[in-house]
């Protein structure tokens, strides 16, 4: 293999690489975001300089089926995001990811710094209840529910786009073969080419249980505020370098 083939490689292993190159297209991408106030000395202790926090302390908690993303297949992925801004813009930091699909975990943490780990998020309609739930090394740690299709939110696709266009932040590190921490990034990317097909509000409840490694709950709830469920498809592209711990500007 010549140094050219193996520059044009688009990640490990050369034999049977984990993910293709990208963008990366998502069709029928459905979300349920649940949002909620929790204490504020958590988001501050949780939150990276120079990301800050809102006056109002909130958290999204996420559920996310996929069932046909270009390079990564069929899978459902759950975390939790704190609203924040960066250099007077509102973003959205990425804050624990978890997942059951090996191609997204590797390519999350390689190419955007996705805070990505396996578990077994399942996301899914039962009766009149939109269902999710979170478990980790077969013990459950969380589980969202909302009023099916309360209220549609058909009308307002602009609301919807607005939120999947809102700039994301991730903290990629990486260590170096000597232990040091060679790449150590905030990483930014915004969401292209979306299409909403549908949107809803209602109420919605959240209940977190501790664990040690999967440690969601360290968000407590105070006062779940509503959810927002919705289907979409939608690009992710390439993300950019707004912050460099290793050389700050």
């Amino acid at each position: 293999m010549r140094k050219e083939d193996v520059l044009r490689l688009p990640s490990m292993p050369l034999a049977s690489p984990s993910y293709p190159a990208g963008p990366y297209r998502f069709v029928n991408r459905e979300y349920m975001i649940i949002s909620y106030e929790t204490d504020p000395a958590v988001i501050r202790e949780q939150l990276p300089e120079p990301l800050e926090p809102l006056a109002q302390p909130l958290v999204a908690f996420e559920w996310i089926r996929m069932p046909d993303s270009s390079g990564f297949g069929s899978y459902t992925e759950s975390g939790l995001v704190i609203p924040c801004r960066f250099k007077g813009e509102d973003v959205n930091f990425c804050s624990q990811m978890y997942l059951d699909d090996d191609p997204p975990i590797v390519a999350g943490r390689e190419i955007w710094g996705f805070p990505k780990k396996y578990a077994h998020p399942k996301f899914e309609i039962v009766k009149d209840t939109l269902t999710g739930t979170l478990a980790y090394a077969g013990q459950p740690v969380a589980m969202g529910t909302m009023a099916y299709k309360h209220e549609s939110m058909a009308g307002n696709g602009a609301k919807t786009t607005a939120t999947l266009s809102k700039t994301q932040i991730n903290l990629k590190l990486i260590p170096g073969v000597d232990g040091r921490p060679e790449i150590c990034q905030l990483v930014a990317y915004n969401l292209t080419e979306i299409t909403v097909k549908g949107s809803w509000a209602g109420p919605a409840r959240l209940h977190l249980i501790p664990h040690v490694n999967a440690p969601v709950a360290d968000f407590p709830v105070r006062r779940v505020l509503g959810a927002h469920h919705f289907i979409a498809d939608l690009t992710l592209p390439y993300g950019r370098v707004v912050y460099d711990y290793n050389h700050p500007v």
